[in-house]
Formats: C-alpha cells, structure tokens, sequence
C-alpha cells in the first residue's frame, strides 16, 4: 500500500463513518479498486481507531455525563452494546469473510432501504420519545446487522431512533457514542489475533497515516452530520447508496472491471 493510497483510505474512513453511507463498504470497495492485498480487517480497524479519536474529542461532554449519577444513559450504552459482543463472540470467523465485499452491492441497496423507510415512518410519528433501554438494544441489532460491508452503521442505527420517534439529533448523538465501545472491542480482537499471529512486513507508516487521516477528516464529519441532520432529511444520502449499490451489482455481475477478492 502506498502512502497515497493509505490517505485517500484514510480520509475515506473518517468522513463516511459517521455518515450514513457505511465506512467498511467504501473501504472494500476503495480496497478492490487500488488491489489492497494487506489484511484488510486489521488496516481496517486501525482507521478505525482514528475515528475513534474523532468521536471522544467531538462527544466529550456527553462521555463524561455517561459517568454522572444516577447512570442511566451508560445502562442505555450498555443496552445497546450487547447485541454486538454477542455477535462477535459467536460470529467472528463470518464478519471476517464477509470483508471479501461479496454482499457488498446487496448491502447498500439495503441501507438505502432503510434511510427511506427511517424517513417515511418518522414523518408520520408526532410526538418525540426519549431514548430507553429497549430502543438502545434495537439501535444495537442494527449495529450488528452493520457489520456487513455496505451497511451503514450510523445509518442503520439512526435509522432505528427516527422510526421509535427519537429526536434527530438525538438519535445522532446516541449513534455516535454507541461507535465508542464498537471500536474498542472490535481492536481487542484484532490485538488478539495480531499477538497469535504477528503480520508479516506489515506497513505500519501507510496505517499510521491513514489513520491520523481518519481522525481529522471524522472531527469534521461529525460535526456536519450533527448539525445536518436537525435541518435536513436523509433521502440524498439514500440515494446515494443506492446507486452505489447498482453501480457495483453491475460491474460484478456484467461489466467486471473491477477484479473483486
């Protein structure tokens, strides 16, 4: 990987994380086009690691309100955090393959989906609620189900606050912090699996760069995604995804100019 290409991914990462057009997807998809061959998951996380940066100085007031009496937003935290640990400690092995970006197509044809179907529904919702413990666990079904390539994990989980009448920026904001123990337990794995089986020449300047990339270019998508959202809805970024989606269904499956892992 060159130093380039480590940017180009790096700035990727940071400005798609927190919008709703799924990071990991971009990212299979960029690693496709530029032939990436370097354990993707790894690199992956280490940008990653970078947004993680991004989000803690963005969200600062609110992590440390998580550690105030009488604690029940980090209960909701924890709520929503569940379903992910689960999910990776039983289904590791497939959140790996599925980095191959075989679904990836299919994947962002569902996240417009559901921007859409986010959009309609809350709408048509009058009055707004308070994030409790049962949506917290629903927005963290939908953070599992972003595990796949394609999926939006700020969408998706957006999405799941705007359709139980969630405020906006609400949903936003929760979306955000839910990203916080994602990323921390999502690089525990891959610390593990690096110390059972250590990379070989492994590039870590491209990484380190990608990654300060990631944090710089997340501060920012952050910020415009928490002050889009209160005035505009989600339909561009639906269709954006969407034609992503039939963009790469078609080379795939017809043009095949892309030579996909």
């Amino acid at each position: 990987m060159s130093i380039l290409e480590a940017i180009v991914l790096g700035v990727v990462q940071g400005l798609t994380e927190f919008l709703p057009v799924s990071s990991s997807g971009h990212l299979v998809l960029l690693h496709n086009i530029f032939g990436v061959t370097q354990p993707q998951l790894f690199f992956d996380t280490m940008l990653h690691i970078g947004t993680l940066a991004a989000v803690v100085i963005v969200m600062r007031e609110q992590i440390i309100a998580l550690f105030k009496p009488p604690f029940y937003k980090m209960g909701y935290l924890i709520a929503a955090t569940i379903p992910a640990v689960i999910y990776a400690l039983l289904f590791d092995d497939f959140a790996e393959s599925a980095f191959t970006g075989y679904l990836l197509g299919f994947s962002f044809l569902f996240t417009a989906l559901l921007l859409f179907a986010a959009e309609i529904v809350s709408v048509k919702i009058n009055k707004r609620r308070e994030i409790k413990t049962g949506v917290a666990a629903g927005m963290g079904l939908m953070q599992v189900a972003a595990t796949l390539p394609g999926i939006s994990r700020s969408g998706s989980t957006i999405s799941v606050g705007l359709m139980c009448g969630i405020d906006r920026k609400q949903a936003a904001a929760f979306s955000f912090l839910m990203s916080i123990p994602a990323i921390v337990g999502a690089a525990l794995f891959q610390g593990i699996k690096l110390v059972k089986e250590p990379i070989i020449e492994f590039q870590w300047l491209p990484t380190v760069i990608g990654a300060v990339c990631a944090a710089v270019s997340g501060y920012f998508a952050i910020k415009f995604m928490l002050a889009l959202i209160t005035r505009k809805r989600l339909y561009g970024f639906a269709i954006y995804v969407a034609a992503l989606g039939i963009f790469v269904l078609l080379d795939r499956y017809v043009f095949g100019v892309i030579a996909w892992a």
